[in-house]
């Protein structure tokens, strides 16, 4: 099957889009309102792209009626965020944010969550979440109907129990976030191998030699 997606309708480019690149990890993101109400909206948009500058980025779009949604005007007006990972102690919390509230309304206590002030922005980050991370804005790129945030990571706040003693590795047992497929389908990481690299490379080739 063929899609050309300088033809397609933007309704199909996403159904193909989203259920093709998956599973993709859900950001819950905290900012604040103008007058000091928090915020939380559920993005599966999103990713990390870089470590040096450490950059996580965000894929925004306006509501069905053209109007730009809370998260956007509070990133805008305060230049920062805070990405909270969503495990499956979160997941139905999360699916609670998503709800379309009027901007006077407190998504985190909605829920039943709870907010920690934050160490270098505005705001505060859900205690609840496994591991969370403050970020200001260091670039957005806006289109008409979508705006894409690049966040720099300032702050990560990580739950005890999720790295190893030495502070590097995560534990599968107890790191599990989930991600989005298609529609409403979800997945679990509670299933996890390892694949390394063969020591030597296959026969008659010739591996890369180090710069």
């Amino acid at each position: 099957m063929e899609f050309d997606f300088t033809t397609l309708p933007e309704r199909d480019r996403y159904r193909l889009l989203s259920s093709f690149v998956a599973p993709r990890p859900i950001a819950l993101v905290t900012t604040l309102c103008p007058d000091g109400v928090a915020n939380a909206a559920p993005m599966s948009f999103f990713n990390v792209f870089s470590q040096e500058p450490p950059i996580v980025i965000l894929g925004i779009q306006t509501r069905p009626d053209g109007t730009v949604k809370d998260t956007v005007n509070n990133i805008n007006a305060r230049q920062s965020f805070c990405v909270n990972m969503v495990d499956m102690a979160l997941a139905q919390a999360m699916i609670t944010c998503g709800i379309s509230y009027a901007p006077d309304v407190d998504e985190i206590a909605t829920a039943g969550l709870t907010m920690t002030p934050a160490s270098q922005i505005e705001g505060g980050w859900i205690a609840e979440s496994p591991c969370a991370m403050e970020c200001v804005v260091a670039e957005t790129i806006r289109y008409e109907r979508r705006e894409i945030i690049l966040g720099r990571v300032v702050q990560m706040h990580i739950r005890d129990n999720c790295l190893d003693d030495a502070g590097r590795y995560v534990r599968p047992e107890n790191y599990q976030p989930i991600a989005r497929l298609h529609a409403d389908n979800y997945i679990t990481s509670d299933r996890q191998f390892e694949l390394k690299a063969p020591a030597q490379p296959p026969a008659g080739v010739t591996r890369k030699a180090a710069s």
